[in-house]
């Protein structure tokens, strides 16, 4: 059973506990307030009978009755609403309370070398996710981010970026303390291209604007045309022009990443972070495109994170990131020849390959 199918098995469970409990609570409270309409009747009845009760009475205590149990019943259902609102509150809570990120609005590096000075990330207490990373990432280099799946190379991006800040160790850029930075004044420094594209339900021209807010068409489609994007938004139907839906739902995800790509190209920003920017394009399309971002990163300091080792083959450094640690560090050259886990990902893509159906 994968991790996904038990999350979706406790989330049933917890449901299937939470209704019930709701339904016996509600239930036992609406047969106790019923039963309170019976004794009331039954005891007027006896009381009216033996004459120690007048009939006016005995009607004046079964209407005051009868009306309190209408608003009882509602009260009832909203106190099970909001018993059943309670997880949501509590995980809404945990947001709201959480450490708000602030720091200087105003810059102070000298350069934009991204330095990892024994780092450590934990999720929570009893995940540890990195441990004493330590690497530099030079400006006008490109270091690669590579190893096994769940080594922390995302969380590497993401903490360079201060989407989190790190549980222990430094992480400067130009030799300032990015967790004493105001991460809007931060992320001016970086073009950003993730896996996971976010488009919005507007035109191809205004999502790459996006990344500049001020650009020009002609600035617009000049990145356009670097990402390759003139090659589909031609066949649009109204070219830049065109709305492209929700999240993109008109576009391939190959159309999608290279729209995103475009963004990092129209903010041509000091740091690029690319974390499997090319994963969702043909081997052709991913050629153009490295192409064009040897272009873009001069002087600039660029991290990518990729699966595939052609993506990779012409950094200036390598990472190798296993079990939340750097396992090896080197050129492309340096680490082939170690024989290590770099050269064993290359043999083994190399093989996969040449496999024939």
């Amino acid at each position: 059973m994968t991790g996904l199918d038990q999350k979706i098995r406790n989330v049933e469970k917890h449901a299937i506990r939470t209704e019930l409990t709701n339904a016996l609570f509600v239930g036992t409270a609406q047969m106790i307030l019923k039963l309170g309409i019976a004794t009331v009747a039954l005891t007027g009845g006896y009381l009216l009978a033996k004459g120690e009760l007048d009939v006016l009475t005995f009607f004046v205590f079964l209407m005051v009755v009868s009306r309190i149990y209408d608003p009882m019943q509602v009260s009832l259902q909203n106190l099970a609403a909001i018993n059943s609102a309670k997880v949501q509150s509590q995980r809404l809570d945990e947001i709201l309370s959480h450490d708000v990120q602030e720091g200087a609005t105003e810059l102070s590096n000298k350069g934009y070398d991204i330095e990892f000075k024994h780092v450590g990330f934990s999720y929570n207490e009893k995940e540890t996710v990195l441990s004493d990373v330590s690497f530099t990432a030079k400006q006008g280099q490109v270091t690669a981010l590579i190893g096994p799946s769940g080594g922390g190379k995302t969380t590497v991006s993401r903490l360079a970026s201060r989407f989190w800040d790190a549980n222990q160790g430094a992480i400067t850029v130009g030799g300032m303390d990015i967790s004493k930075v105001d991460p809007e004044t931060l992320m001016s420094l970086y073009s950003i291209v993730f896996q996971d594209v976010t488009l919005f339900n507007n035109t191809v021209m205004e999502n790459i604007r996006i990344g500049k807010k001020d650009a020009t068409d002609e600035e617009v489609m000049e990145a356009a045309k670097l990402a390759h994007c003139q090659e589909f938004v031609e066949k649009l139907e109204k070219g830049y022009d065109t709305v492209i839906g929700e999240n993109g739902s008109e576009l391939s995800g190959g159309e999608r990443q290279r729209i995103s790509i475009a963004r990092a190209f129209l903010k041509d920003a000091p740091i690029i972070l690319l974390d499997e920017a090319t994963a969702s394009l043909d081997v052709d399309n991913e050629t153009q495109i490295q192409e064009s971002l040897f272009r873009l990163i001069q002087d600039k300091t660029v991290m990518i994170i990729a699966h595939r080792m052609r993506t990779v083959a012409n950094a200036d450094k390598i990472v190798v990131l296993k079990d939340g640690t750097v396992a090896e560090m080197g050129s492309p050259d340096e680490l082939a020849k170690a024989g290590g886990i770099y050269k064993e990902m290359c043999d083994t893509q190399m093989q996969a390959s040449e496999w024939n159906l």
